[in-house]
């Protein structure tokens, strides 16, 4: 059972690592370290959640029922093309490291959430993709390999929201956050186009 909660921890690992919208909102709050435990928690609970679910079966409604998947990547879009024009608006003026850091924990909170669970990727990669994995494994051995992937949502999102901080030095001067908020908006205006178009 060992070797499946590190099949899991890995699987789970490689599928949220890449830097998408959720991960960038961590990373520049970690750097701030603004509201970082908090906003882990929900993110790692998040995704935590989302993998238990996938394993319990939820993967198979949501492929039956496609018109959700469409709903929310619609919402995904426009919440994408929103946070990318924040940071465009962010970017035009020049504030440094201490500057940035003054959104109330309930916005940050709400803003997390939006970008996780409005995000269909969530539930083709987390959902369908880790379920049908998981229950791969068998009825006792799925949920050996959904507590490693459990455990590496929740390595991830730790390591990124307080090991973001390192970087903290790099932004302290306010044309570094600039270039920051404009990478983070093409980033934003990237993936709503590849959910737009996919």
């Amino acid at each position: 059972m060992a070797g499946l909660v590190v099949v899991g921890f890995f699987t789970g690992l490689s599928l949220i690592i890449a830097i998408g919208a959720q991960n960038a909102y961590v990373l520049r709050q970690g750097i701030l370290r603004s509201h970082v435990l908090p906003l882990v928690a929900l993110c790692a609970l998040s995704d935590v959640v989302l993998e238990f679910s996938g394993v319990a079966g939820i993967g198979v409604l949501i492929t039956n029922a496609s018109w959700v998947l469409t709903v929310v990547r619609w919402f995904g879009v426009a919440f994408l093309l929103w946070y990318a024009a924040s940071s465009l608006r962010r970017a035009r003026h020049a504030t440094g490291l201490a500057a940035a850091a003054g959104e109330p924990p309930r916005k940050v909170l709400v803003r997390a959430a939006a970008l996780t669970w409005l995000n269909p990727h969530v539930y083709l990669d987390t959902v369908i993709l880790l379920g049908s994995i998981a229950n791969a494994h068998g009825s006792s051995g799925r949920w050996w390999f959904a507590a490693g992937s459990a455990l590496g949502s929740i390595v991830w999102f730790t390591l990124l929201g307080y090991g973001a901080r390192l970087l903290a030095p790099l932004l302290a001067r306010p044309r570094a956050w600039q270039i920051l908020d404009v990478l983070i908006a093409i980033l934003m205006v990237g993936i709503a186009a590849g959910l737009a178009f996919p």
